[in-house]
C-alpha cells in the first residue's frame, strides 16, 4: 500500500481510535487509566509500514490527542511520545523482520509490539509529566499508573493491533471472496 490510501487509511484509522478512546472507553476507566487506541494504532501502523511514516504518524496522531477535549496536560507530551513509540516500534519491526508487502507479521508478535510500544508511550508521557511538574500525577503514582495503563493496552492489542496490520496490509479494491453455492446434485436418470 502506498501513497494516497496508505494516507486514508493512516487517518481513518488514527480519527477512530481518538473517537473511542475519548467518547466509549472513558465509561471502563480504571483509576482514571483508559486503553490507549490511538497508540496502538500508531504501533499496527509501524509494524507494516516504513519508521518514517511511523513516525510521522505518531506525531501527528499524538497532536490529535493533546488537543482531544478531555485534555488536561501540556500540549505535545502525547505527539513526543507517540513519535518515539512510531520510530522506535518501527525500526525495531524493520530492522528484525524486513517488510515485504502484503505480508502481515505474526500474531505474538503484533502482541508484544503493542506491550512495548504501551509501555514507552506511557513512560515518556509520564516522564514528561515530571519534567514539567504536572501535578496530577507524584511519583509515587507514577509506577501504578503506567503499569495500570500496560495492563490495559496489552489487553486491548490483542484486538486493536491486528485489526490495524490488516486495514494497512489488505489489497486496496480487493473484496472478501464470494462463496457460490453449489449446484444441486440430479438424481441418476
Amino acid at each position: 500500500m502506498r501513497g494516497t490510501s496508505r494516507l486514508i487509511v493512516a487517518t481513518a484509522g488514527v480519527v477512530v481510535a481518538l473517537l473511542l478512546q475519548v467518547t466509549v472507553m472513558p465509561h471502563f476507566a480504571w483509576d482514571g487509566v483508559v486503553p490507549d487506541l490511538v497508540l496502538l494504532t500508531v504501533v499496527g501502523a509501524a509494524l507494516v509500514t516504513d519508521p518514517r511514516f511511523a513516525t510521522l504518524l505518531g506525531f501527528s496522531a499524538g497532536l490529535l490527542l493533546d488537543i482531544a477535549p478531555p485534555a488536561d496536560h501540556v500540549a505535545g507530551r502525547w505527539a513526543l511520545s507517540l513519535l518515539v513509540v512510531g520510530y522506535v516500534v518501527g525500526r525495531l519491526a524493520h530492522d528484525h523482520q524486513p517488510a515485504q508487502a502484503g505480508v502481515r507479521p505474526s500474531y505474538p508478535l503484533m502482541v508484544v509490539a503493542g506491550a512495548g510500544g504501551a509501555f514507552i508511550g506511557s513512560s515518556v508521557y509520564a516522564l514528561t509529566g515530571l519534567v514539567l511538574r504536572d501535578p496530577a500525577v507524584d511519583v509515587g503514582q507514577l509506577l501504578e499508573v503506567v503499569l495500570a495503563a500496560l495492563a490495559y493496552d496489552v489487553l486491548a492489542a490483542l484486538v486493536a493491533v491486528p485489526l490495524t496490520v490488516w486495514a494497512f496490509t489488505r489489497e486496496p479494491g480487493s473484496r472478501s471472496p464470494k462463496v457460490t453455492p453449489r449446484a444441486p446434485r440430479r438424481a441418476p436418470a
